[in-house]
């Protein structure tokens, strides 16, 4: 809204719009767009305000851009972000179109809509045939704005899901309930049964079928969009070649292993699961970095969201589902992490509890991002004490010896390694001298 007095706007944006420009370039941020890179790419300089070298302006114009490029998605552990300049294009609508497609058709049509779209995504439906397509292209700057299209009105859209809704939970009153509020209340009466979920997924197939249609709007109001109630999600992402006309096919092959292992596995995996496409970027830390490779070529990279819902504010409730989707998530990355070499979003991931998960969780990120010691060199620079870690940073990227314990602090820290300040309180406690 800021950006359009002006006759500009991002290139793209995340499903999320309202975040901080911080946070959002910090952590790969991503829209989706084969041809468009992560957020991070499109910053042109920055001010970063470092414990180690103070205030310092980086641009990729630097004679040694490594350290720019390293801190434009640096995990806000090289230092503070200041100030930021994003590359921004001229303003524009997207005339969007949202359709249903059954797996076959997405095999036989997806280089063609990969490549006609500016923008686009799939949504998976689990434990149907179903895919839900959006795509959205710029609307001509000097063409009328068309109104929406829909062969539905909105209660018949949602009637599929009222009418299961009444089935399994008659003491629920479905009135006046949009699309997310349903599905919260269908999964709900039992989330983590397999053959409930099924029957949910099912009906949110036939909704989606009735969905289909257009609209149109500014490229921010189409490219964020609700992403639904309380919910955990575990997103990846992984190069599928160098550009859109050289796709390995990799893309499509990890939804078929993907989906086969939900089958397998009988998880009862709610929809969607959330497919799309960037090019790649040449910071480093980018889950779709395209560190390693040739950087003349734009790279193609695919990102894969599994998700489970918290329809329900019983504890118990929560819990159970909390731990089968740590288990969803687990076995996503045993039996496909290493084959596709995924790297998962900094903002989806956790620090595992048990040493020696913590450990296999380091080991994958060295594996896979291939200047991890290089970001452990300029860290060393700009934050020799690590007063900008945190145990999920140290624990996979930095100085696992920092990690804290129960009733430790970062201010503790006087060198790396060292950790003295809790025996010094200690001992000022017990000479009487306070903290």
């Amino acid at each position: 809204e800021k950006l359009r007095p002006h006759g500009l706007t991002l290139a793209n944006y995340a499903s999320i719009r309202e975040q901080q420009i911080g946070g959002f370039t910090q952590v790969g941020a991503h829209g989706t767009g084969a041809t468009i890179p992560p957020l991070d790419e499109t910053v042109c300089d920055l001010t970063l305000v470092t414990p180690g070298k103070g205030t310092i302006r980086l641009s990729d114009d630097d004679a040694d851009p490594d350290t720019f490029r390293m801190a434009r998605c640096g995990v806000g552990s090289l230092g503070v972000v200041s100030e930021v300049t994003l590359r921004c294009v001229p303003s524009h609508r997207l005339l969007e179109r949202t359709w249903t497609a059954t797996h076959d058709e997405i095999h036989k049509n997806h280089a063609r809509w990969l490549e006609e779209h500016k923008h686009i995504r799939y949504m998976w439906i689990p434990h149907t045939k179903t895919v839900v397509v959006v795509g959205s292209n710029p609307l001509a700057p000097d063409a009328a704005v068309p109104k929406p299209t829909s062969a539905y009105s909105e209660a018949k859209k949602v009637e599929p899901m009222v009418r299961l809704l009444r089935e399994v939970a008659p003491d629920v009153d479905s009135g006046g309930m949009g699309f997310g509020q349903l599905r919260d209340e269908l999964l709900k009466v039992n989330p983590l049964d397999l053959a409930h979920v099924k029957r949910c997924n099912a009906a949110e197939a036939e909704f989606w079928r009735r969905n289909s249609g257009t609209r149109c709007d500014w490229s921010d109001q189409i490219l964020g969009f609700d992403c639904g109630g309380e919910q955990h999600v575990y997103e990846i992402a992984f190069r599928t070649g160098d550009d859109v006309e050289g796709n390995t096919g990799a893309d499509l092959a990890y939804m078929k292993d993907l989906l086969a292992m939900i089958d397998r596995e009988g998880i009862p995996a709610p929809a969607p699961i959330e497919q799309r496409w960037s090019a790649g970027s040449k910071s480093p830390l980018s889950p779709a970095t395209n560190d390693g490779h040739d950087l003349t070529k734009p790279g193609l990279h695919s990102w894969i969201g599994i998700i489970m819902y918290l329809p329900s504010p019983d504890p118990a409730s929560r819990d159970a589902i909390t731990r089968a989707f740590k288990s969803y998530a687990k076995k996503e990355e045993d039996a496909l992490g290493d084959t596709y070499g995924i790297r998962t979003h900094w903002a989806k991931i956790e620090l595992p509890d048990g040493e020696e998960e913590r450990k296999e969780a380091r080991a994958r990120i060295e594996r896979r991002y291939p200047s991890a010691e290089k970001f452990r060199k300029i860290r060393a620079e700009l934050d020799p004490k690590g007063v900008l870690g945190n145990n999920l940073i140290e624990g996979l990227l930095g100085d696992p010896k920092r990690v804290l314990r129960e009733g430790q602090s970062r201010s503790d820290w006087n060198a790396p390694g060292e950790y003295f300040g809790a025996a010094v309180r200690a001992a000022k406690r017990a000479m009487g001298q306070g903290a």
